[in-house]
């Protein structure tokens, strides 16, 4: 922040707590209002710190991507690849089994909810999982560059079913399904990868 009165909020707070909101509420279910009751700020603080409800949105989904998709991150790295698929169905099942969070996924819940008022919204989080998809292929790509996946397997489809299932989990989770029920999901999906429970 340049010259001038110091910021009175802590930012990694203000963003945690907007993070919630967003993940309770929507993008479009939240109002400024909202996030300005809940942040503990003025609007012109909000909007001096972060630009627009879109610009803190953003941050909201960097923040909850840092966190939530860590499962992912750690796919991405698994030296072998039953491990990676592991990962990729555990993760969420923790992540949305985990009754201290909203139910649901911010980023799936955000895109469900947006109307064509909000396409850049809209656009960000379907560029978002896109992204999420190809950190998926890429180690399916790796997989079969090292022999770990037959050479007759298709990468792409693969990482689209698993993204499909991921996102899957997280609108279960969004209807009220329990830890026990999305395990049940992860448990079926696991049996049909060879050599990974």
């Amino acid at each position: 922040m340049g010259a001038g009165r110091p910021r009175e909020f802590d930012i990694d707070q203000a963003l945690d707590r907007a993070v919630q909101l967003f993940w309770r509420h929507g993008y479009e279910g939240t109002s400024i209002a909202d996030l300005t009751e809940a942040l503990g700020i003025t609007r012109a603080s909000l909007y001096a710190a972060f630009g627009s409800k879109e610009a803190l949105f953003q941050r909201v989904m960097d923040r909850y991507e840092s966190r939530a998709g860590s499962y992912r991150r750690a796919a991405q790295q698994a030296a072998a690849l039953e491990d990676a698929i592991r990962l990729l169905m555990t993760g969420p099942v923790e992540l949305h089994g985990d009754s201290r969070n909203p139910q649901g996924c911010l980023g799936v819940q955000g895109a469900l909810s947006v109307s064509p008022i909000s396409q850049a919204v809209r656009g960000d989080l379907s560029a978002r999982r896109r992204r999420g998809e190809a950190g998926i292929l890429k180690r399916l790509q790796r997989a079969q560059a090292e022999g770990e996946l037959q050479a007759s397997a298709q990468p792409a489809d693969l990482a689209r079913y698993l993204s499909a299932l991921i996102y899957g989990m997280a609108i279960l989770s969004a209807d009220g399904a329990n830890k026990k029920e999305l395990e049940a999901v992860a448990d079926i999906a696991l049996r049909g990868w060879p050599n990974v429970r």
